[in-house]
């Protein structure tokens, strides 16, 4: 057998079975032969014997650009590299201006070819007005798929899109084979139950909960799916929190709709009950549920019914999370570097073997977003992407980590793994304790087999 530039021998994990004791070789940055035991010859090798090898780890919803001059994808991809992350999919919503014409686009590609210390892939979104004519134009620059909202946070920034123009948005992005992903809470609901929670003087953290009730996610999910039937479009539900959430998707699956949802981990780690120590760090939209929910999300976890795992990161300063009225607090939390060892601890916990967390965090965000196989497998030819966590417990602390985030509301949790080595495209790119790839190392990774405009 000919010389490989490296070979990583430990228990290769696949979304199907583990290869314990095990190697994966490389050359020229693409995996070359995986198996039970390595006979030829190699330029490095990387001894992960007893620790897990996964697949890179794939986050499918990230903000990078949320608060202007905070984090961007420099210090975001950085916060990735030391999460085991190898490849983010960056959400739209950049302040002050998201990603809504193909020029903007551009723009941030050139930033991230500049900027990024892991791959990326990006979303597009669409302008509230007259923004149907760029869907297109971002399809055939690169867009991995498109993000709308339901619910206006900014009427510029994080626009509602009403349900007629969803419908035609929809119809344009279907011949692609790209998804539409939705921010499923339903506008009229949401307004009518903040205007109680306000009138009753309610300013206790359950407030929250009370003024996005669960019938205002429920109804935004189905809203979504029946415009992916009716446009034939893949419709996606990208934050769900709620059990009945996941057993609405089952019933449109089972009659052969393309649909798909995607929890995220704090719906999985944390309850609302938990706000009375933590307060507004763990305010999320919609809201993380009472524990009861959280149980069940575990158990559409264990049955398959959950499509993928993301951490809808923001590294919000911390100063939007003090406000004292609750409901004025800025919504969602840093979780780039948390990822991966709060999804395993918790699979660990409820003995959920651990090819769920190369399916969840991997493969099945890169089918997702048409990068399969060349992200998120560890098969031959694929990118070299591998994450290797070991299977020993530590204390996370907050004043540790990579990206912007001087916080965390997982600080002082124990997680049953620590993520010990990031390899992307070959070239370790984390250490365990240091970022080692430098600014412009990460590549834009473009959707494969979509419809391009002629």
């Amino acid at each position: 057998m000919s010389n490989v530039d490296l070979v990583i021998v430990g228990n290769i994990v696949t979304p199907d079975i583990v290869i314990e004791n095990g190697f994966v070789s490389v050359t020229d940055g693409k995996i070359t032969e995986i198996g039970e035991r390595f006979e030829g010859s190699a330029s490095r090798t990387f001894d992960a014997k007893g620790k897990w090898v996964l697949p890179g780890i794939i986050d499918g919803q990230v903000h990078t650009g949320s608060q202007a001059g905070r984090e961007g994808i420099g210090l975001g991809t950085r916060a990735a590299a030391a999460g085991g992350v190898t490849t983010i999919v960056d959400m739209p919503y950049d302040s002050p201006i998201p990603v809504t014409t193909a020029e903007i686009f551009k723009q941030k590609v050139d930033i991230v070819e500049r900027d990024a210390h892991v791959d990326v892939a990006l979303y597009g979104t669409i302008a509230k007005q007259d923004g149907m004519s760029e869907i297109q134009p971002m399809i055939d620059a690169g867009a991995c798929g498109f993000k709308v909202s339901q619910y206006e946070t900014d009427p510029k920034r994080f626009a509602r899109i009403a349900p007629y123009d969803m419908l035609e948005a929809f119809r344009i992005v279907a011949p692609s084979g790209l998804a539409c992903g939705v921010h499923n809470e339903n506008q009229e609901v949401v307004d009518h139950a903040i205007e109680c929670v306000n009138a009753s003087g309610n300013n206790h953290y359950t407030s929250y909960g009370l003024s996005r009730p669960p019938i205002s996610e429920t109804l935004a999910i189905n809203e979504v799916y029946e415009i992916g039937v009716e446009s034939r479009c893949r419709a996606h539900v990208v934050h769900c929190s709620l059990d009945r959430g996941f057993e609405i998707c089952e019933s449109y699956k089972a009659l052969n709709y393309s649909v798909s949802i995607e929890t995220c981990v704090q719906y999985l780690m944390f309850s609302e009950e938990d706000m009375a120590h933590l307060g507004a760090q763990i305010k999320q939209g919609p809201p993380i549920r009472p524990s009861e929910q959280k149980e069940k999300l575990w158990q559409r976890i264990a049955k398959g019914h959950v499509d993928f795992v993301s951490s809808d990161h923001v590294a919000w300063s911390l100063d939007r999370k003090q406000k004292g009225h609750f409901l004025s607090n800025s919504s969602g939390m840093p979780g780039l570097e948390t990822l991966l060892p709060a999804f395993y601890t918790g699979c660990v916990v409820r003995h959920i073997p651990i090819p769920v967390v190369a399916k969840l965090l991997s493969e099945n965000v890169a089918k997702h977003f048409c990068i399969y196989p060349q992200k998120g497998a560890i098969q031959v030819g694929s990118d070299a992407d591998f994450t290797v966590l070991s299977p020993e417990p530590f204390i996370f602390d907050e004043t540790k980590q990579h990206g912007a985030a001087e916080w965390s509301p997982f600080h002082g949790m124990e997680m049953a793994g620590q993520v010990q080595a990031t390899f992307l495209r070959g070239q370790q790119v984390w250490d365990g304790e240091n970022v080692l790839a430098q600014a412009g190392y990460g590549t834009f990774v473009r959707p494969q087999h979509t419809i391009k405009s002629a």
